[in-house]
């Protein structure tokens, strides 16, 4: 057996926002966000995937969005890259998430709870290595809560999940297994084929009963992904080489003054304006340079020959 990669959204869509995958969904979100207890009972898909479009979803439709039995909305997003504002985005879907409910703003008592569920394949909390962290509104210093739940907000980080299938304990624990590792499988192990939904959604992501179309949009959405992925990396360390280079041309900028005003006394802004716009080579060349001049007349020569 072959199983696709659950990270990647069309994947992760097929999995758990199909038309068959109310059990899954509903088993995967009491794991994740009601630490296993059977809160939920039943939920509508919103929006379920569809084979005949996997081509032509937009990023902003891949989201799974389900309406639970007591009305409660809950969105739920596969993130494998950091991006800027992340966070951001994540409130926003879940505002949206929230006021979509009403046509007006005048039956607020008609609102319904609003959950986003975020799983990312990065890191977002460094303060905490737990891999689920969840948010409510709450007074700052006594941390009592406010609008009593009607706004959640779970994150799962997965690359703060290490456990082995040997060392699998709870229904929680198996989901993140499924989500972090499945693609590793070569078959259903023991442990995870025991709990049915999971054990559904391992023959869902089955690769031997997915249609050449639907694998070859995996593949490609999996590629761009990496592609994606590798574009950040890469911008990541220019963005450090950059701040490096910064850093060494405004140590030197500091280095030519202080032994100018050592030397000169204080340096009048026409040159020290030059001085700031001159390259590191040149920098570094000025730093040699300042023990030959005789007065600032010296120096303006040097910079006239070397700007």
């Amino acid at each position: 057996m072959r199983f696709i990669n659950p990270k990647v959204d069309y994947a992760f869509k097929k999995i758990f926002g199909s038309e068959q995958s109310k059990e899954i969904l509903i088993s995967f979100l009491n794991a994740i966000v009601y630490d296993g207890e059977k809160v939920i009972q039943s939920l509508t898909i919103v929006n379920p995937y569809n084979p005949g479009q996997v081509l032509t979803l937009k990023d902003t439709f891949l989201d799974i969005k389900a309406v639970l039995a007591d009305g409660s909305i809950v969105v739920i997003e596969m993130q494998v890259a950091a991006m800027t504002a992340f966070n951001k985005r994540v409130a926003y879907n879940l505002a949206k998430a929230y006021s979509n409910q009403l046509v007006t703003g005048e039956d607020y008592p008609l609102l319904n709870p609003a959950i986003a569920v975020t799983i990312t394949d990065f890191i977002l909390f460094k303060e905490t290595t737990d891999t689920i962290n969840k948010f409510v509104f709450q007074e700052v210093t006594k941390k009592f809560k406010l609008l009593d739940d009607q706004l959640q907000l779970v994150f799962v980080e997965l690359p703060k999940f290490h456990q082995t299938l040997e060392e699998l304990k709870t229904l929680t624990d198996k989901w993140l297994y499924f989500l972090k590792d499945a693609a590793s499988l070569d078959s259903i192990p023991e442990s995870l084929g025991a709990v049915s939904e999971i054990n559904f959604a391992l023959n869902l992501a089955n690769q031997a009963n997915m249609t050449v179309d639907e694998l070859a949009a995996v593949d490609r959405r999996g590629m761009m992904l990496q592609d994606e992925r590798g574009r950040l990396a890469y911008a990541e360390e220019q963005g450090k080489q950059i701040g490096k280079e910064q850093g060494r041309l405004e140590q030197a900028i500091a280095l030519v003054m202080r032994l100018l005003q050592k030397r000169f006394g204080e340096i009048p802004a026409t040159i020290s304006n030059k001085i700031e716009n001159l390259p590191l080579g040149n920098l570094e060349s000025l730093t040699e340079a300042i023990f030959e001049f005789e007065s600032l007349s010296d120096l303006e020569v040097w910079l006239s020959d070397n700007c």
